[in-house]
């Protein structure tokens, strides 16, 4: 293997995905596995996470998973303590897990607004607490925090969602500016409008055969002319969890196709 291919190889390096057990979170714990890494994933739900781990193994990779509310400190610390003990200090650290709740502001909830903030910000900076020193101890380390559009934008329905992206940007901003270091890059991954499970009904066509409004829309504000993929957003965080990535920290890498740079055409 030529060196530049070495330098996206994540052999032997410890990878932990929070969310890990479906959609983009599993995609990327698979295509690291594929790399080299050994894996490593929470969830909330038991059945959940062991339906996971068959899946990764059914797809050729070795993935441990562990139960652990990331919202909750005390459960983050202990998962991190297990992970090092079971499989090793932990290398690459993608904080994935994530909520929406599209809601108008005026009758979202302050309870609500909080249980959005507190697993799209919260639990990111707990997280990260966990795992920097174990980073620190080793000489380097790999933070990609799944940011969003919605760290530049707003939208109608999204206020908490909105905060708490454009919040995990610029929490993204401070890990490099304190500990880049100590050879710590973080850095984020935005997505565009990628097609999974959960969007699937805004892509079904109508019963006149005809599409989905909301489906019409992105395709039309997107210059790619379609959905994003969980399998697009796989090469970029392998890149960012690699030694490919060494001086590149406190980045937000927009895999939206286009929509950011794009104003639209012309009605």
């Amino acid at each position: 293997m030529s060196n530049i291919l070495q330098s996206f190889s994540l052999e032997g390096k410890v990878a932990l995905v929070t969310g890990g057990t479906y959609g983009i979170g599993f995609a990327i714990a698979k295509a690291f596995g594929e790399a080299g890494a050994k894996v490593v994933f929470n969830g909330h739900n038991a059945a959940r996470l062991k339906d996971a781990e068959d899946r990764y193994r059914a797809a050729g990779i070795e993935a441990k998973g562990y139960l652990c509310d990331v919202t909750d400190e005390a459960q983050v610390q202990a998962m991190a303590a297990q992970i090092r003990e079971e499989v090793g200090v932990i290398d690459i650290l993608v904080n994935n897990a994530g909520m929406i709740k599209r809601i108008p502001m005026c009758e979202m909830s302050a309870a609500d607004f909080r249980q959005v903030v507190d697993l799209d910000l919260n639990a990111p900076f707990i997280v990260s607490k966990a795992v920097i020193p174990g980073m620190i101890e080793k000489g380097h380390g790999k933070i990609i925090n799944i940011c969003s559009m919605m760290s530049e934008l707003g939208r109608e329905t999204v206020s908490a969602y909105a905060a708490a992206k454009g919040g995990l940007k610029m929490l993204t901003k401070n890990i490099c500016s304190e500990f880049g270091g100590q050879n710590i890059q973080c850095n984020g991954i935005g997505p565009g409008y990628i097609a999974t499970p959960q969007t699937a009904p805004l892509r079904e066509p109508q019963p006149d055969g005809s599409r989905h409004p909301f489906d019409q829309f992105i395709c039309a504000k997107t210059p790619a002319e379609r959905w994003g993929t969980v399998d697009d957003l796989t090469g970029p965080a392998v890149f960012l969890a690699s030694d490919a990535s060494n001086f590149v920290n406190g980045q937000i890498l927009y895999v939206d196709g286009g929509i950011l740079a794009y104003i639209g055409k012309q009605p």
